[in-house]
């Protein structure tokens, strides 16, 4: 899990489908013409009717390219591993962990991959596994965005945060978030349950999830990823 695939204009070679643990991680320049040999300013056919309305709801040219690249990558991620056609892809979502309603975890009609998406500006990241998976990528963040999000984060990490200082507090928080959204990407309750749970840290290394592997992942300067997957 410490290499973190790029995927590009031209066709990916995705290998086999990912079982049990196995766990393939891409990044994606979402500025790009053409993502895995598809234009992405003529992607719309490929997404289904909820991508297209979602992409039709975003009024920036920007937010626009950065999600038709991002789910265009994925289809095509998806279709290699699946040996679909991007457009053949199934998605569906699964039942809300909290609610029960039909807003979960993004899915596969049939459960035969797990996946998962994070994008931050122009930067996308993408999981695959055999079982549930979650990635996040984020920025590193403003002062202030430091002080708006840690008073709710777990009393522990903004106690870490707090004895930090300037640009050292904001990689810091960086890594928290990203590991965090991962993991509630991973057990699909989003931000429903707030941001205090579970404890993971601010230090270089991760701290312990039980019943889940936590790690970061490569990323560019200026930004932080990491991973959740269940053990």
């Amino acid at each position: 899990m410490e290499y973190v695939n790029q995927l590009d204009g031209g066709t990916p070679r995705t290998g086999a489908l990912p079982t049990g643990a196995d766990v393939a991680v891409w990044s994606l320049d979402t500025t790009l013409d053409a993502v895995g040999g598809h234009r992405v300013d003529k992607a719309l056919p490929l997404l289904d009717t909820a991508e297209r309305d979602r992409s039709g709801r975003l009024l920036r040219d920007a937010d626009r390219q950065r999600y038709l690249a991002s789910h265009l990558g994925l289809r095509v991620l998806l279709g290699g591993y699946l040996g679909l056609a991007p457009e053949e892809v199934p998605l569906v979502r699964e039942d809300c962990p909290c609610c029960g309603g039909p807003h979960g975890r993004p899915a596969v009609a049939g459960g035969a991959i797990h996946f998962s998406l994070s994008h931050s500006q122009d930067l996308a990241y993408l999981a695959f596994a055999g079982v549930p998976v979650g990635v996040d990528v984020e920025g590193v963040p403003s002062p202030s965005a430091v002080a708006d999000v840690a008073t709710a984060l777990h009393p522990v990490e903004s106690a870490e945060l707090t004895a930090l200082a300037g640009p050292e507090r904001q990689t810091a928080l960086a890594r928290v978030w990203s590991r965090k959204e991962a993991y509630l990407k991973a057990t699909g309750t989003g931000l429903a349950r707030g941001l205090a749970e579970p404890y993971v840290g601010s230090a270089l290394t991760p701290a312990a999830v039980p019943g889940w592997t936590l790690v970061d992942l490569p990323a560019p300067t200026g930004y932080a990823a990491a991973l959740a997957l269940r053990a």
